[in-house]
């Protein structure tokens, strides 16, 4: 039954609810700040700005990047998922942040589940195997696993830092293929191609965008990637199932996401924009040319995949004997 207090609450509910759908369909009204958890320069970094630069052209409002980066992205991701979820702050956030950490780290800042909410996917990227054309003989996968297995002393493998990509799948590799391997941390690529190239490290096997460059100039020696399938740049590397390590596809993936809490029509708003970039065959090659391929997909199906991949990740971080605090 209708009552006169019925019709009061109604009646003061209904102006606040307005303003908050004519909020959502102004949104965005102002700069959007996009939190990278990664220092400037860097993949993930440079890919954020190319989206960054889009968005705010189908968008018609400024999305400005700030770097945050340490403790293996954690401080950005933090600090996007501690946002307030008006939509004005946003961010990348790589597999790491998603479906590694949780795993890797004692705590965490922030809850992957309960904090973040997925926007779409943002772009993904194999891992390369290289050493160096000039300190290494091998000329093949075959021949290089060959001789890293006859190496008494072992071999060592770089990565970006304990827990990356390049570290899980360096340690897993050398555990498949019966290679005694040490890994050596780095800050990331811009250290480990000198290590490689001077001949004080035997191997990478790394996010491909960092090392197409010096496999173009012909200092590092490429024999394998991790993806699924030969990667449009490097037609002539084959990937693991070709040279019969079966069920290793590997892949560094990226999804944008927003703080939990943000009205559904903002994420969806930019869930479209982000569709539009990645179906357009110039925003395509420069992806390519940054070295990922740019990847859409809903919300829905982007927390699906991060919650996927946690079990092959948790597995990958036991077998490096991973821990940090």
């Amino acid at each position: 039954m209708t009552t006169r207090r019925t019709l009061l609450a109604t009646s003061l509910a209904l102006p606040a609810l307005a303003r908050g759908a004519a909020a959502q369909g102004q949104w965005p009204e102002r700069v959007v700040r996009v939190i990278v958890p990664w220092p400037p320069g860097g993949s993930t970094d440079v890919m954020a700005r190319i989206l960054s630069e889009q968005l705010s052209q189908k968008l018609r409002q400024n999305f400005v990047v700030e770097n945050r980066p340490g403790a293996g992205g954690n401080i950005g991701h933090d600090a996007i998922a501690k946002a307030t979820p008006d939509g004005y702050t946003q961010g990348p956030i790589t597999v790491g942040g998603w479906s590694i950490n949780q795993y890797l780290y004692s705590r965490l800042p922030y809850d992957p589940d309960r904090d973040i909410t997925p926007v779409s996917m943002h772009w993904e990227l194999p891992n390369i195997l290289v050493v160096s054309a000039q300190h290494n003989p091998t000329q093949s996968f075959a021949e290089f696993l060959t001789w890293a297995k006859a190496q008494r002393n072992g071999v060592s493998y770089g990565s970006p830092g304990v827990g990356t990509t390049g570290h899980l799948s360096g340690s897993m590799f050398c555990n498949r293929m019966g290679i005694d391997g040490q890994h050596v941390p780095f800050r990331g690529a811009a250290q480990i191609i000198p290590a490689l190239l001077s001949g004080d490290l035997t191997f990478a096997l790394d996010n491909l965008a960092s090392y197409v460059p010096v496999i173009a100039e012909g200092r590092l020696r490429a024999f394998v990637i991790t993806g699924a399938e030969r990667w449009p740049t490097l037609p002539n590397i084959p990937v693991m199932r070709e040279v019969g390590v079966e069920d290793f596809v590997v892949t560094s993936w990226c999804a944008w996401a927003v703080p939990n809490g943000v009205p559904q029509p903002i994420i969806n708003r930019v869930n479209t924009a982000m569709k539009e970039v990645t179906d357009s065959p110039e925003q395509q090659q420069r992806f390519l040319r940054a070295g990922a391929r740019t990847v859409w997909a809903t919300p829905e199906d982007t927390l699906a995949r991060a919650r996927r991949e946690r079990s092959m990740w948790q597995e990958l971080v036991r077998i490096s004997g991973a821990r940090l605090e």
